[in-house]
């Protein structure tokens, strides 16, 4: 791919996941329509600067981004008020289940994108990639822990981006500025939904 064409693509990846995740803190629906924009878009991009692990995780928001659309509107209706979901906490053995995941997946992955591929940064690369898993689904759930977790992941995407690249060619700045501004918004995602838990009780 060109790199004016991929210099665009990251232009529209960053404004779409800047609206998304804005969407996401307000608790709009619409946030998973722009998600699965921001997807696509991500997927073209990672998969030209081979961060395969990536690629993986952005073709599972493509389905995660349909399901969440689904759980917001028609899931869960015991937490339903007034044709809205109530921010809920991630029960206590979902979230050992979650920690247990993170770590094992990360081994497995890494271990194979650094054996049988030409993956850059594998294990790192495999530890935000699993943990996004985990976190996009936490974030489907409507689980005010989703945001703890994604803070995390963003810390270390920050320092991916900024350094990932090969001969010749930039790191992928764009998406280290757009993980950067997504560290500020996990904080006030954090912030708005803790408000509205305490709300609810």
């Amino acid at each position: 791919m060109e790199f004016f064409e991929t210099y665009w693509l990251e232009i529209l990846g960053t404004l779409s996941g800047l609206v998304c995740v804005w969407l996401l803190i307000k608790e709009s629906v619409l946030t998973f329509p722009i998600g699965l924009l921001y997807a696509v878009i991500t997927s073209v991009v990672v998969l030209e600067a081979q961060l395969y692990a990536d690629l993986m995780l952005n073709l599972y928001f493509v389905l995660m981004n349909g399901y969440g659309w689904y759980f917001w509107i028609l899931g869960a209706k015991e937490r339903q008020v007034d044709g809205k979901l109530l921010v809920a906490r991630v029960p206590g053995y979902e979230l050992i289940l979650a920690v247990v995941a993170i770590v094992l997946g990360t081994l497995a992955t890494g271990f194979f994108f650094s054996a049988y591929t030409a993956a850059d940064f594998a294990y790192w690369d495999s530890l935000t990639t699993v943990a996004s898993f985990v976190a996009m689904w936490m974030t489907a759930r409507k689980y005010l822990e989703s945001w703890t977790l994604w803070f995390v992941i963003d810390v270390l995407q920050i320092a991916l981006y900024a350094v990932k690249g090969s001969a010749g060619s930039p790191g992928l700045y764009f998406y280290s500025f757009l993980y950067s501004v997504y560290l500020w918004m996990a904080v006030l995602g954090w912030r708005s939904w803790s408000q509205n838990i305490v709300k609810q009780v």
